[in-house]
């Protein structure tokens, strides 16, 4: 029969997985990275930390077996150990949504008030995207969208949406997406369109959601 000292090791090595997203800028480092592989600089980028700050909490998740690493030349890429840790950060949140008080609220300072967005789900928009009846927008970084994205869907990073407009169809409805639920780039291109008189819809998650869910990817 095993000791206690045994099963308190076993349980504690468990742990280590929840100890190393115990960081919001390693869970928003984990977000980033369910979209793809990225490089050390494209990371602390978009969490918006010094180099040494991301390869620090990168060196802890991949202490923890949550994070794989190739080197490139002089760079070093990261990305998710497997689709289980994207799947983990999805449920950690998920669990804090329906538990942590004040969520709701934290969410809104950031997003802003989503209560005039409209939004398709993922069977919904599959549908119009089989039948041809609507334009998709990819509002994630080039480089996330080359990783993954969903057919037929064109790239328009954050910071050239109003460049678009001129080139999109007023009489076709437009849905755009990007990292998943707490994304602030789909809130704020369907509202750019709808300011223009596009009818726009944001997808109710992201394209980690959709892939997941079995759902067809393009890549490149």
């Amino acid at each position: 029969m095993g000791s206690r000292a045994a099963k308190e090791s076993l349980f504690d090595a468990f742990a280590e997985a929840a100890r190393a997203l115990a960081s919001g800028r390693r869970a928003e480092l984990v977000d980033v990275l369910a979209q793809g592989e990225r490089s050390v600089e494209e990371l602390a980028g978009e969490v918006g930390q010094s180099l040494a700050n991301t390869s620090h909490h990168l060196r802890t998740l991949a202490r923890a077996g949550l994070v794989d690493t190739r080197r490139d030349g002089t760079r070093i890429y990261y990305r998710l150990a497997g689709e289980r840790v994207a799947e983990l950060w999805a449920a950690m949140r998920d669990v804090a949504v329906a538990h942590v008080a004040g969520i709701d609220r934290l969410a809104e300072g950031y997003l802003g008030d989503r209560s005039a967005l409209s939004t398709v789900d993922r069977q919904e928009l599959a549908g119009l995207v089989a039948a041809g009846e609507v334009i998709v927008l990819d509002v994630r970084p080039p480089a996330e969208y080359a990783a993954g994205h969903i057919p037929g869907a064109r790239s328009v990073p954050p910071d050239e949406v109003l460049g678009q407009l001129g080139g999109l169809p007023t009489d076709t409805e437009i849905v755009a997406y990007c990292r998943g639920p707490y994304c602030v780039y789909a809130d704020e291109a369907v509202r750019e369109l709808s300011r223009h008189g596009y009818r726009a819809r944001r997808l109710e998650d992201g394209f980690p959601e959709w892939r997941r869910a079995g759902l067809p990817v393009a890549v490149g």
